[in-house]
């Protein structure tokens, strides 16, 4: 299985933090957030990469190389000045992912989430990873068995994790769009699998969270 790691965004509310690099090059524990991401994907089995790229883009392959430092091959996909969004961004780089299903990791969360571990349900043109609301994100959608379902009061938010086939981008054209529209069109055809995940999970999108990860990185409070 290959994977994208999605790394493109501006990371406004990380500023001025990233005024100077892109949040998944932010360190934290004396490494960038998405080396983290890299070294779990290469002791998962999953060495093929792609990174997409737009705002600071070319700091990122500086940064990073061919990936071997990591273990894993890198491939980049640059969007140009202005990012695509996670559906544009996804669907820009299916040529370097293939016909086959793929795994989608957000650039900018934490979590110890075994990516060896997650498969595509049976009938499914994606699958999720949800966690538990925490406190600073509304839900996003709730689980019946291994479907995902909407829900008035969403219990569950999506991780960033995800296994997604190309069958999922039918009928989109090239440009930048959004994920939610597909995901709710999955959802009513009910063919959106997901699973609930309890483990470390945090999604580092604020200076306040950045730091507490540094906390109990240094504390040796995460695996």
């Amino acid at each position: 299985m290959k994977a994208i790691v999605l790394a493109a965004g501006r990371g406004e509310r990380m500023r001025p933090i990233t005024d100077k690099m892109p949040k998944p090059l932010v360190p934290v524990g004396g490494k960038p957030l998405i080396g983290y991401h890299l070294e779990s994907l290469a002791r998962s089995g999953i060495r093929d990469i792609i990174i997409n790229l737009s705002y600071l883009g070319s700091m990122i392959p500086d940064a990073l190389g061919d990936g071997a430092r990591y273990g894993v091959h890198i491939s980049y996909s640059d969007e140009g000045p202005v990012a695509l969004e996670t559906g544009g961004g996804i669907f820009n780089a299916l040529k370097l992912l293939g016909s086959d299903p793929f795994l989608v990791v957000n650039g900018d969360i934490w979590t110890d989430y075994d990516f060896s571990r997650i498969a595509l349900s049976p009938g499914s043109h994606a699958h999720l990873v949800l966690v538990p609301n925490p406190p600073y994100l509304k839900g996003d959608f709730a689980l019946d068995g291994d479907r995902i379902v909407d829900a008035s009061q969403p219990p569950y938010t999506y991780s960033g994790i995800g296994v997604y086939t190309p069958e999922f981008f039918a009928g989109c054209q090239g440009g930048k769009f959004p994920l939610l529209p597909l995901l709710k069109r999955a959802i009513a055809a009910g063919r959106l699998g997901g699973e609930l995940y309890r483990g470390d999970w945090s999604d580092i999108g604020a200076p306040e969270r950045l730091a507490a990860l540094e906390q109990r990185l240094a504390a040796g409070r995460v695996a």
